[in-house]
């Protein structure tokens, strides 16, 4: 078996990927708040752990994927200040809080479906595992981790010696209070919610009863009592966006690690953020998120261009957004199946095979921390190359187990508009008649009405743009 290096954000370091146990990987993915449409930048880290995961299950890995669906305890301010997300989203609708989170889920799995993204293995809900998620704040109170305040249960972040050994912080220069307003019950402000009691005299649409009255779950627990519940034996990768880096991730090593006296994942992965150009990161919080459905569907554009465009960018690097760079995509993921459709076009009955020298290199490439930039590097240099195009097109349909942009979907031939035929067959006239300056008019006209031409050795080939 090929050997797999993937950048660990807790050692900050490439390393050989193994697993915990040989016949299944653990793969927990930090999923959406379910109070608003992901936009697209979110959507790019769900476009990187689907790499991911097909990357494992390539290389012969079984994978057991658990994601959650975080619909309650997520509250407005990064450190557990603010608001409940679901229950501001829902005042913001009119609508149930339990009704926005079934809503905003929908929206997502949707989203995730159009960009080709495998649905994990174990959905979870925040406010199906309330018990377990009780059960853990409980067992770090019997063990000392724990402090009551006026509105909850806090984690003492000062009893865990190595805090921030994810995320570096340099914890006596962390002043709180950035975005919300300080909390003068905390001990530190690296402190956060375990659970929250239900505020006074306000009636809560999603609370529970506890050990410590009525109330609801930290942001953080959620994610800790999960995957130990369902990947409890498989905690070996734990991924999300750059941004739950200094507190999220941090949060829920600490406390799970409190609690269970063992180390939790072995593997941290994240993702960089994508910026609008001028390099603001997109956000919800900055109001400059763009979504799918506004951003390709709504355009007519296909949601796999935005897929493709994200292949052109490490997932560690951060990825610009502008309207240039997604019609650069658009030409590039067209040009793609243009490719196939030639492919296909002389393609005999017989199936090729697998080229291995192909394979070979495009293995190093996604195993090499799943570098997808070369991934498409060494693509592009085999579709170019001479040799059988039955054994490029099994190839490259190969490589699209991890692509997954749907290019065994491709079809052969395109059944073309009366009008644009009529235009095909006069160019075709013209260059049976060697006469060039009206082939070139003629394809200028073709090409404005929105297809793209191609003069290959068996002929004109013509394909919408």
């Amino acid at each position: 078996m090929a050997k797999l290096f993937l950048y660990n954000t807790l050692t900050r370091k490439k390393e050989e990927f193994e697993p915990i146990n040989a016949d299944q990987v653990g793969l927990y993915t930090c999923g959406p708040t379910v109070y608003n449409y992901a936009h697209i930048g979110n959507l790019r880290t769900y476009i990187f752990e689907d790499i991911l995961k097909r990357v494992l299950i390539y290389n012969g890995f079984k994978v057991k994927h658990v994601m959650n669906i975080t619909d309650v305890g997520h509250l407005t301010g990064d450190r557990d200040m603010g608001e409940d997300k679901i229950e501001t989203g829902a005042a913001r609708e009119g609508k149930s809080a339990w009704d926005i989170a079934e809503f905003y889920t929908q929206a997502f799995k949707q989203d995730i479906d159009h960009l080709n993204i495998l649905a994990p293995d174990i959905w979870c809900k925040a406010t199906d595992t309330i018990p377990e998620q009780i059960a853990l704040v409980r067992t770090l109170e019997e063990k000392g981790y724990t402090y009551k305040t006026s509105d909850g249960i806090y984690f003492d972040t000062s009893k865990v010696k190595d805090y921030a050994k994810l995320s570096n912080q340099n914890i006596q220069a962390l002043q709180e209070g950035a975005r919300v307003e300080k909390n003068p019950e905390k001990k530190n402000p690296t402190d956060f919610a375990l659970w929250k009691f239900s505020p006074k005299n306000v009636k809560r649409q999603m609370e529970w009863d506890s050990f410590w009255g009525l109330g609801f779950p930290g942001w953080h627990v959620e994610c800790s009592a999960m995957s130990m519940k369902f990947l409890a034996k498989n905690l070996d990768i734990h991924c999300g966006g750059a941004d739950h880096v200094d507190v999220h991730h941090t949060n829920e090593i600490a406390q799970s690690e409190a609690a269970t006296g063992k180390k939790f994942f072995n593997f941290w992965m994240h993702g960089a953020f994508l910026n609008i150009q001028g390099g603001k990161k997109m956000a919800k919080s900055e109001e400059n998120f763009l979504t799918l459905e506004h951003t390709f569907l709504k355009k007519g554009l296909h949601p796999l261009v935005y897929r493709f465009a994200t292949f052109q960018t490490h997932y560690r690097k951060p990825m610009e957004y502008s309207e240039e760079s997604v019609q650069a995509a658009q030409k590039g993921f067209q040009h793609l199946q243009n490719q196939i459709r030639e492919l296909k076009s002389y393609q005999s009955h017989a199936p090729g095979s697998i080229d291995p020298a192909n394979r070979g290199k495009f293995l190093d490439a996604i195993n090499d921390d799943l570098n997808m930039p070369r991934a498409m590097a060494v693509v592009q240099e085999m579709l170019k190359s001479g040799g059988s195009e039955s054994d490029k097109l099994t190839t490259v349909l190969d490589f699209d187990r991890i692509l997954g942009l749907d290019l065994d979907k491709v079809d052969k031939t395109e059944i073309l508009p009366e009008e644009i035929q009529q235009l095909v067959d006069a160019r075709h006239k013209a260059r049976q008649e060697k006469n060039w300056a009206v082939s070139d008019r003629l394809r200028e006209k073709i090409e404005a009405r929105g297809y793209v031409v191609q003069d290959t050795r068996d002929g004109m080939k013509v394909f919408k743009s």
